[in-house]
């Protein structure tokens, strides 16, 4: 099992010295990946409500370091660790773009990348990016489209409803070939059936574990009627854990639990997820502490 850490980028930890000084110890520790999320902005009156029981928004998303500055910073700074993004709100800039940072990444981590692609739920976000917030599934197809072709041959040319790229030459490519690994988040048929037919991978969340193995085993199938090979498919899956000193209700578990459920729970999920990683953003206090528990976890683990 592979086991991966959240790079510290909201609320306390938005300080690129702290993203710097986790990603260092955590490679030395053995973590196997970092990760970075994306958020845009804190609403006052959010006009959607936040995906946990009580919908409230965590007062840390108020400060928030941008993911792929920091994605830069740890590839220079580490050797071995995988970087990726979970989740990256891509459309909220046009795809070209995109193509060339996550290249430049690539190159500068020596293909170290994994690009997790979200469409968000949060439409204030979309309002302040400039970006429709109908259409999303179109978009996202129509963005990939230009990955794509970006990372395709040479000559680049894209024609679609939203984006037209001009037969051109772009020789800069990521090192990974034919792409950095595109993983897609999602929990809707849609999503599922997209991840299917055209990505490296699903962005697996701490569901009930007969949901999660009977979505994982859909996502398969529809690989395989697609004429993919299902075993290929990548299904990293996030936790953003309670720490609790005391032991919680097992059905809890992995959401809020002591360190020692967490690592009961990853152990559980071997062999169903390919990789799990953690983040420790809305337990800890402070740098210090964020380590103590990523060393008592994978030391747990191992």
């Amino acid at each position: 099992m592979k086991l991966g850490l959240a790079l510290p980028q909201y609320g306390v930890f938005a300080d690129p010295s702290a993203a710097l000084r986790v990603a260092v110890e955590a490679e030395g520790m053995g973590f196997d990946s970092l990760w970075v999320s994306d958020r845009l902005l804190l609403p006052t009156a959010p006009r959607d409500r936040y995906i946990s029981p009580d919908g409230v928004i965590p007062s840390a998303y108020e400060n928030f370091l941008d993911p792929l500055t920091l994605l830069a910073a740890a590839a220079c700074s580490t050797s071995r660790v995988r970087l990726g993004t979970s989740t990256l709100n891509a459309l909220w800039q046009p795809p070209a773009l995109l193509a060339r940072t996550v290249t430049t990444l690539d190159q500068l981590s020596g293909g170290r990348i994994d690009l997790g692609i979200g469409v968000g739920w949060m439409r204030d976000e979309y309002q302040a990016a400039g970006v429709p917030w109908e259409g999303r599934g179109a978009r996202l197809d129509e963005t990939l489209d230009v990955l794509d072709a970006f990372w395709g041959g040479d000559l680049v040319a894209h024609e679609g409803p939203l984006w037209t790229v001009p037969e051109s030459l772009v020789k800069a490519k990521p090192v990974q070939s034919p792409r950095p690994p595109v993983l897609l988040a999602g929990l809707v048929p849609a999503a599922f059936t997209r991840i299917a037919r055209r990505a490296d991978g699903w962005l697996a969340v701490g569901l009930p574990l007969p949901m999660l193995t009977q979505t994982i085993e859909s996502i398969k199938q529809q690989a395989l009627s697609f004429g993919r090979d299902p075993g290929a498919l990548r299904f990293p899956l996030r936790i953003n854990p309670h720490i609790t000193a005391d032991k919680a209700d097992p059905a809890h578990v992995p959401h809020v639990g002591t360190v020692s459920q967490l690592a009961d729970y990853v152990r559980r999920v071997d062999g169903l997820v390919d990789e799990v990683f953690v983040d420790f953003q809305l337990t800890a206090w402070d740098v210090d502490e964020y380590l103590d528990l990523a060393r008592t976890l994978i030391s747990a683990v191992q």
